[in-house]
C-alpha cells in the first residue's frame, strides 16, 4: 500500500496493492497498522455508501464541532474528488486538491477533518463509499458553494453541461462568509 502526499500535506492519496487473476481481484481498502504507518491514525464509527449518476456534483460538505475525517473510494464508475483546506488557521485555508477516483485505478483519498469535501460523477453512474471517523450530525452539518470563486475549482465539467446538485448544495456558503473552523 502506498500513502501519496498532494498539495496539502494532510490529505493523502492511497493505492492499495491489487491483486487480480482470470477470477478477478483482492484488495485492503483499510487496515489500520498499515494506515498508521502510512500516516493516517484515524478510528472509523460509520460507513456511507452513495450512488449517482452522471454530471450530479455532490459537495462541499463539512461538519462543525464534530468534524468528519473520510476515507473515500469509487467502487463503480468514476468522479473528480476534491478536498477543500477550511482551517482559518491553516496557512493553507482555502486551497483544494483533486483526483480522479474510480473503480479502475481504485484509489482512496483521506480526507481529514477540517476539510470540505465533494465530488463530481465523470461516468453513466457511480457508487460512492467512504468512512467516517464521526457521526453524521445533520444540524452541524455545512456546505460550501461548489462554484465558488475563491475557490476556483476546476471540476472538470464539460462546457456544454451545467451539473445536477441539491437545492441545499446549490445554496451553499461562499467561503469568504461561511463558518468554518478555526
Amino acid at each position: 500500500m502506498r500513502f501519496l502526499p498532494t498539495v496539502l500535506p494532510e490529505v493523502v492519496v492511497v493505492e492499495p496493492d491489487v491483486f487480480g487473476d482470470a477470477r478477478g481481484f483482492f484488495l485492503e481498502t483499510w487496515h489500520a497498522s498499515k494506515f498508521r504507518e502510512g500516516g493516517i491514525d484515524a478510528e472509523f464509527v460509520q460507513d456511507n455508501h452513495s450512488r449517482s449518476r452522471q454530471g450530479i456534483l455532490r459537495g462541499l460538505h463539512y461538519q462543525l464541532e464534530r468534524p468528519q475525517g473520510k476515507l473515500v473510494r469509487v467502487v463503480t464508475g468514476r468522479v473528480f474528488d476534491v478536498a477543500v483546506d477550511l482551517r482559518r488557521s491553516s496557512p493553507r485555508f482555502g486551497q483544494w486538491f483533486g483526483i480522479e477516483l474510480s473503480d479502475e485505478n481504485q484509489r482512496m483519498l483521506w480526507v481529514p477533518p477540517g476539510f470540505g469535501h465533494g465530488f463530481y460523477v465523470l461516468s453513466e453512474k457511480a457508487d460512492f463509499v467512504y468512512k467516517c471517523t464521526e457521526f453524521y450530525a445533520p444540524e452541524l452539518e455545512r456546505c460550501i458553494r461548489w462554484n465558488d470563486p475563491d475557490l476556483g475549482i476546476d471540476w472538470f465539467i464539460p462546457t456544454h453541461a451545467t451539473p445536477l446538485v441539491s437545492a441545499k448544495d446549490a445554496e451553499g456558503a461562499r467561503l469568504r462568509e461561511a463558518e468554518v473552523y478555526p
